[in-house]
């Protein structure tokens, strides 16, 4: 069986960018890791930005399969957007290459890093901006920006995740929902 050079090094460099982050990934280490030569690697990828591209184009791709898949025509935009989101960032808390990234993100600013955050946030809100024009078409919803309307629901669901569990006790789905119910769907006031 022809061992597959090409993925063992894109499995070694999500293993040492997991590990190490972004900044302290190099070459060298890639190539130890996938038990291959450096100059094997220059066969496939041009540079570390090269194969760092295509492994979050991979990631990229996994997150908005989590998506389709969360979505249920046969339920309300409510239960769509919640699960979408929350499945999404599900995904993002149990993959070790993201919380690594974003941990260098919030850490380092490494501005290579910072770049794939952005993108990985635009994909998400792309995505939840066609969900919520749907639920505008069918009057589901108000009117409103789209864009801007993913952009406060994708803002709200990290910070109560990631912001919150920082100096609380981590919310459960369950809470989540209902907060999101309360300040999104419902409104504040009586």
């Amino acid at each position: 069986m022809a061992v597959d050079r090409r993925q063992l090094i894109v499995d070694a460099a999500t293993k040492s960018f997991s590990l190490f982050g972004y900044k302290a990934t190099t070459m060298d280490q890639v190539a130890k890791l996938a038990n291959v030569g450096k100059g094997t690697i220059y066969t496939f990828f041009k540079n570390k930005e090269e194969l760092f591209d295509d492994i979050i184009n991979t990631l990229l791709k996994d997150m908005k399969d989590v998506a389709e898949q969360a979505i249920n025509k046969q339920t309300s935009f409510h239960e769509n957007a919640n699960r979408v989101l929350f499945d999404l960032l599900d995904f993002r808390k149990s993959h070790q290459l993201t919380i690594k990234l974003f941990q260098e993100e919030r850490d380092m600013g490494t501005q290579a890093v910072v770049e794939v955050i952005q993108r990985v946030e635009q994909v998400i809100i792309n995505y939840m901006k066609e969900i919520i024009q749907e639920a505008i078409d069918r009057k589901e919803i108000k009117q409103c920006d789209p864009e801007i309307t993913a952009f406060v629901m994708l803002k709200l669901y990290v910070s109560l995740i990631f912001d919150w569990e920082r100096s609380h006790k981590p919310l459960d789905k369950e809470e989540i929902s209902k907060l999101f119910e309360l300040y999104l769907f419902n409104g504040l006031s009586n």
